[in-house]
């Protein structure tokens, strides 16, 4: 068997999306999960960007023992330190160098001619290599570069110590077939391939990051580069979920190919990813959207009923679907509970699960029903990764078709009341302004999503809300059988969540 190595970058590139922003605590979390669901590498951040990336890569490399950890440089020196410094508590360390080789990056970005592009990407993985033993050089834009000259960087870069040549195709231009010959050359024009892994990295720009990733592993690259939900910059990302389902189901085409990924933890993971960005997955999408095995169709529904392949090439529980049979109820103890949440792959510490069970029994005094969904939901509502500075105590609404709808919110904060009415044009928005008015803190109300959690009038709403500050983009969520509690609760969260960034 050969192994298809994953190279989860949802925490670099997955994280360069307009409005996907997480902090620390939550980049961890994430991480926690990838090793969870078995990537092989997590890029955990672009360390020479900011304090906060190189704090986040400098933390995942501390915690997170398994996949390998790396962080992205540019062939500049400092951008090499960072990414080393980051990444050294890791016990797999990695850096990540790239440098474009495309004529248009060349002429109007970098204004350097092809000589010196050479000389600094031997120098930049030299350099590194002094520092990590595990470097990867990426000749950014590659699918667009002349072949020729790409064909001597990706030699050079491996005389020099690479032993990873990621081949990007960065703005999404490339065709299946185009991509496929493109990694054949490589591998029949680089006298030296056979001392490094070759990877790729495709963008989505025209729909087509999935299907080049995977014709390029039919022609021998054996390292995907990909994002959870196919979340990335401006199209996204190649999706992870779709690549390892792809070669998982067609063993045909994919012939003594493998991956270490866990697939039961890929709904699991799709989901906390959706959670934590605000990034709504598509009912559509394949392989972890809600429709995803829903049969509407008669005779689609009588196929699957008669043999389940007929209309299904993909098992439901296969990459984690828990469906939303009825598990629990109000008289349910917290063995029950405890059983259950280990059933749906939560291992909680003693509070956390004390405080799961609670809100547990709060939502069985609403909800006569409760479903593995709900479960779900109020676990990672509960499970807090952002400390609550301010905390709901009550509130109370008036409003009506003939009446300017009002409320009154009462927080509390490190033992202190505090309380505030507002009006507003409908309860939402006036909890919303006493909110306001309480915390001294003004957010920008940038999207408001309401889903249900499952089905019913009783189902859990779960709020979704994207704001800005100051600048910055925060997502923020929370679940309620109230959707007014729900969006309260909500705001809340967004606004303990400032002071993590």
């Amino acid at each position: 068997m050969e192994k298809l190595i994953i190279f989860d970058t949802t925490l670099r590139d997955g994280e360069q999306a307009p409005g996907a922003s997480l902090n620390k605590a939550e980049k961890l979390e994430v991480a926690q999960q990838l090793k969870v669901l078995g990537v092989d590498v997590i890029e955990a951040g672009f360390p020479i960007a900011s304090p906060g990336d190189f704090a986040a890569v400098e933390m995942i490399a501390r915690h997170i023992k398994g996949p390998v950890i790396c962080g992205l440089a540019r062939a500049i020196k400092a951008d090499m330190d960072a990414a080393y410094l980051a990444t050294r508590p890791a016990a797999r360390a990695r850096i990540h160098v790239f440098l474009a080789t495309s004529k248009v990056h060349m002429q109007y970005k970098l204004k350097k001619a092809k000589e010196e592009i050479l000389r600094l990407a031997v120098e930049s993985v030299k350099y590194a290599r002094k520092k990590c033993s595990d470097i990867e050089f990426s000749p950014e834009d590659a699918s667009r570069s002349e072949r020729d000259f790409l064909f001597k960087v990706i030699e050079e870069v491996i005389n020099s110590g690479a032993s990873t040549i990621n081949i990007p195709d960065t703005v999404g231009y490339t065709e299946p077939d185009e991509f496929a010959d493109l990694i054949e050359d490589i591998k029949n024009n680089v006298p030296n391939i056979e001392k490094a892994v070759i990877s790729v990295h495709c963008h989505n720009d025209l729909g087509l990051a999935v299907a080049n990733s995977l014709a390029a592993i039919r022609k021998g690259a054996r390292q995907a580069e990909c994002t959870i939900n196919g979340i990335g910059e401006r199209a996204g990302n190649a999706s992870l979920e779709e690549i390892v389902m792809n070669v998982k189901t067609r063993v045909d085409l994919f012939p003594g190919i493998q991956t270490s990924i866990k697939a039961s933890e890929i709904y699991k993971t799709s989901k906390l990813v959706s959670k934590l960005t605000g990034f709504v997955v598509a009912p559509n999408k394949a392989v972890v959207g809600g429709n995803a095995f829903r049969h509407e169709s008669g005779i689609h529904q009588d196929g699957v009923l008669k043999e389940r392949s007929t209309y299904e090439i993909i098992r439901p529980e296969d990459v984690g679907f828990t469906g939303t049979g009825l598990v629990l109820g109000k008289h349910s103890g917290r063995h029950a509970f405890s059983q259950r949440l280990k059933v749906l792959g939560f291992k909680l510490n003693e509070t956390q699960l004390q405080k799961a069970f609670v809100r547990f029994k709060e939502l069985a005094d609403k909800k006569k029903n409760i479903f593995d969904e709900d479960l779900i939901t109020i676990v990672e509502d509960q499970i807090k990764t952002v400390s609550e500075t301010w905390h709901l105590d009550n509130f109370v609404v008036t409003s009506g078709s003939a009446i300017r709808p009002s409320a009154t919110v009462e927080l509390k904060k490190k033992g202190k009341h505090f309380i505030a009415t507002s009006s507003g044009d409908g309860p939402v928005d006036a909890c919303y302004k006493a909110i306001d008015k309480i915390t001294g803190i003004k957010l920008q109300l940038l999207d408001y999503r309401l889903q249900g959690v499952t089905q019913g009038k009783d189902a859990l709403g779960e709020v979704g809300l994207k704001l800005k500050s100051g600048g910055k983009e925060i997502n923020a969520s929370a679940s309620s059988t109230d959707i007014i509690e729900a969006s309260v609760r909500a705001y809340i969260n967004a606004i303990n969540k400032i002071a993590e960034f």
